[in-house]
């Protein structure tokens, strides 16, 4: 029987991303966000959900796009920082000592050190209760040679991305493989 724990934000996993964006001025700055995901095929589309006090979010209304670098889990330090204070107020990647680089096909910023990265632009945006959702096109993605496998696909275990438990507050890495998808549940078509 399962017990019945009331509305909450539970879902697994979540995940830690670091969103880029330059102010009016061209200032980096990232914040982490964990409400976020895949949301369409075609047109590759990515999304994110924050709220309208957040420092990004004017940044992301001003500009129309944004990145999302994905930390490995060696990065978690820095990745928990960046969702603790504002961009408003503090210099995120010169107190980490993370690199910023230009996007290639958006005007944001994303982090250097960072395995996997993705240059997005805002389609649509709708304000959903306290939070902002942004819907945006994926123009590129880009990878650290180290985290690829021999196919030249990112290897999920060589990129080591941090998920976050909403439930307990805690961050944790990827852990063993399962079985293929699309491939492990024929073994019940007829």
């Amino acid at each position: 029987m399962k017990k019945s724990l009331g509305v909450k934000t539970l879902v697994y996993p979540t995940p830690v991303w670091c969103v880029g964006t330059y102010n009016s001025e061209g200032k980096p700055n990232v914040m982490t966000a964990a409400w976020g995901g895949i949301c369409c095929s075609k047109p590759a589309s990515v999304t994110i959900s924050l709220r309208k006090s957040r420092y990004s979010y004017q940044n992301i209304i001003e500009s129309g796009c944004y990145t999302i670098s994905v930390p490995s889990a060696k990065y978690v330090a820095e990745a928990d920082y960046y969702g603790i204070v504002s961009g408003s107020e503090n210099n995120k990647l010169e107190k980490t000592g993370l690199t910023p680089v230009k996007g290639e096909f958006v005007d944001a910023p994303y982090i250097e050190e960072f395995p996997l990265v993705l240059e997005c632009k805002v389609n649509h945006s709708f304000e959903i209760g306290v939070h902002i959702q942004f819907i945006a096109e994926i123009l590129d993605v880009k990878a650290d040679e180290s985290v690829l496998d021999e196919s030249g696909r990112p290897d999920i275990l060589k990129a080591q991305p941090i998920i976050y438990d909403p439930g307990e507050s805690q961050y944790y890495s990827i852990g063993q493989k399962l079985e293929k998808a699309f491939v492990v549940g024929k073994k019940f078509k007829d």
